[in-house]
């Protein structure tokens, strides 16, 4: 423990032994006297301690008065860590939210699984900066890269398809995400773009941003979201939603080569339970040391005084009130 404003102490150097000195001469010096008859009318019956008890509001008070002066001297205690090793790299999750991405395949829908397998892989990257891009016809930021996770959280659970123009920008996804990560100062810089489709939209050709994202040593992986086949697709119609079997259309040769250029790697999801263990082995892949340096972790210790001062103030006042209001002085 130790005192933020030491020089406070010095109050209580000197205001308590003066407070003190002047309580001793208050029990030991002289009172006034009077020659009388008889002291009958005056004499205390009570013991000498019930009489010299008259004394200890005082005493109260000047602990209450040292206490607060060791409060506004604002005591502390600190905690040091030292320099440990931990997991921590940049990450854009550029997330496909084309209408096809309402297709059924996954439980409930391919988006909703998306969102929550991607909410869960946040919140085991605890060491991480992460952002979130989103893409259909065109591309945009929902996160930009951060440490908090419940901001981020919130932010993938808002995300909606239908929101942009439809289509299948994955040129357009994959540049945004690279630009969000190209001034990281991070050791490893990963972007993971998931889609369910063949780029048909964009005014950047996938190549175009495969390139820049090896320019700036960006490894990408790439997961290809539907299951082999057909797919259960809503269709609006005149008579309301109708599921319709839907062909599963997936450039998986562009997104190998993305994956392959940039030093990551493609997965292919068919359910849920895949999409997690993609994850899962994504996880486990992209792990780097940084160093932390050590910092101390400071605890506020005056309310533990200003609790002490409050008690003897309120045991002074009860004091008073109930016990040397009938002593005699």
């Amino acid at each position: 423990m130790f005192f933020e404003y030491p020089e406070i102490l010095w109050i209580e150097l000197i205001l308590i032994p003066v407070l003190g000195i002047y309580l001793w001469r208050e029990l030991s010096g002289r009172n006034p006297y009077l020659l009388v008859s008889s002291l009958a009318p005056w004499e205390y019956k009570g013991s000498r301690f019930k009489k010299a008890s008259r004394h200890i509001p005082f005493v109260l008070r000047m602990i209450a008065l040292a206490f607060i002066i060791l409060a506004i001297a604002r005591p502390r205690s600190s905690s040091s860590f030292e320099k440990t090793d931990t997991e921590g790299i940049d990450i854009v999750l550029a997330l496909d939210i084309s209408t096809s991405m309402l297709a059924r395949d996954f439980h409930p829908d391919r988006i909703s699984a998306a969102k929550d397998i991607a909410i869960q892989f946040v919140a085991e990257r605890p060491s991480d900066r992460i952002g979130v891009v989103v893409f259909a016809g065109e591309s945009f930021t929902q996160s930009p890269l951060t440490t908090d996770r419940a901001t981020l959280i919130n932010l993938i659970k808002e995300i909606e398809c239908g929101v942009i123009e439809d289509g299948t920008a994955i040129g357009n996804g994959l540049a945004t995400a690279v630009a969000r990560l190209k001034d990281s100062q991070a050791k490893s810089r990963v972007i993971i773009l998931l889609t369910d489709g063949v780029n048909n939209a964009g005014e950047i050709a996938p190549q175009m941003a495969t390139e820049i994202a090896k320019t700036y040593g960006i490894r990408v992986y790439t997961i290809g979201v539907g299951a082999q086949g057909l797919a259960p697709y809503p269709v609006m119609t005149p008579f309301g939603v109708d599921i319709q079997q839907m062909e599963v259309q997936i450039d998986e040769e562009l997104l190998k080569q993305i994956a392959q250029e940039t030093g990551g790697k493609y997965f292919r999801a068919t359910d849920n339970t895949k999409l997690l263990e993609i994850y899962g082995e994504i996880n486990k892949m992209e792990k780097t040391k940084t160093l932390v340096d050590s910092f101390p972790v400071y605890k506020e210790l005056f309310m533990n005084f200003a609790l002490v001062a409050l008690a003897a103030l309120i045991l002074e006042l009860i004091f008073r009130l109930l016990v040397t209001k009938q002593i005699p002085d």
